[in-house]
């Protein structure tokens, strides 16, 4: 039988700009994993739409969040900083809990490039409030600072042959102080479009996220 999600599209307002999102949500969820990007390109475009599928099907809503903006991305001019993400992670997580849909579910962080950042500095700032964090090739180095006190269990995801995330990935490792776990996926470049490549992060982030997080199946 076939699962049944509610999808809506979301338009959520911070400061100046209102951040575009897609909200799916299984029936019966247990939570919701927030996806963080540091770009417009990833949201619901395979593979990235094949990760979300194996979290639905454990009854796991997602919010696929663009933390910049297209105007951002077109305009000849810096990025937003780490600091400014993570406060529009915030204010999209701060959504999650107003909207009738999902204001009694835990909250968990997906972070991939410099959405890792984002999410391991907002993990820091509402301590307790994350449950648990997946970041796949992201550059936690962008947080160096907070990243001992992190305190949400953290699962780390790189490509082997992605020599500098990887590097990177190697030094957050051994400076998180939290429950914590390096996977590295051989044969998998930055963009983890080798065959199964996305298929093993979709099975590791699942699994992360039921284990460490009360995302429990009944």
């Amino acid at each position: 039988m076939a699962l049944s999600i509610q999808h809506a599209e979301m338009h959520i307002p911070y400061g100046d700009i209102v951040m575009q999102g897609a909200l799916w949500l299984p029936a019966d969820h247990r939570g919701v994993v927030v996806f963080a990007n540091g770009s417009t390109r990833h949201r619901l475009k395979p593979p990235y739409d094949y990760v979300g599928s194996v979290l639905h099907n454990a009854r796991l809503g997602t919010l696929w969040l663009d933390l910049v903006t297209a105007e951002e991305q077109r305009a000849c001019q810096p990025r937003p900083g780490i600091a400014i993400l993570a406060e529009r992670l915030g204010a999209a997580c701060d959504w999650l809990h107003v909207n009738d849909a999902t204001s009694e579910l835990p909250i968990a962080l997906f972070g991939s490039g410099y959405g890792a950042a984002a999410a391991l500095q907002l993990a820091v700032l509402r301590r307790g409030c994350i449950c648990a964090i997946v970041l796949r090739g992201g550059r936690p180095d962008l947080a160096s600072q907070t990243l001992a006190q992190v305190v949400a269990p953290t699962l780390l995801i790189v490509g082997g042959l992605d020599d500098g995330v990887l590097d990177v990935n190697r030094h957050a490792y051994a400076a998180l102080q939290c429950k914590k776990r390096l996977e590295i996926i051989p044969g998998a470049t930055h963009a983890f479009d080798e065959p199964g490549s996305m298929e093993v992060v979709a099975r590791l982030a699942r699994g992360w996220f039921l284990q460490h997080t009360h995302f429990t199946l009944m």
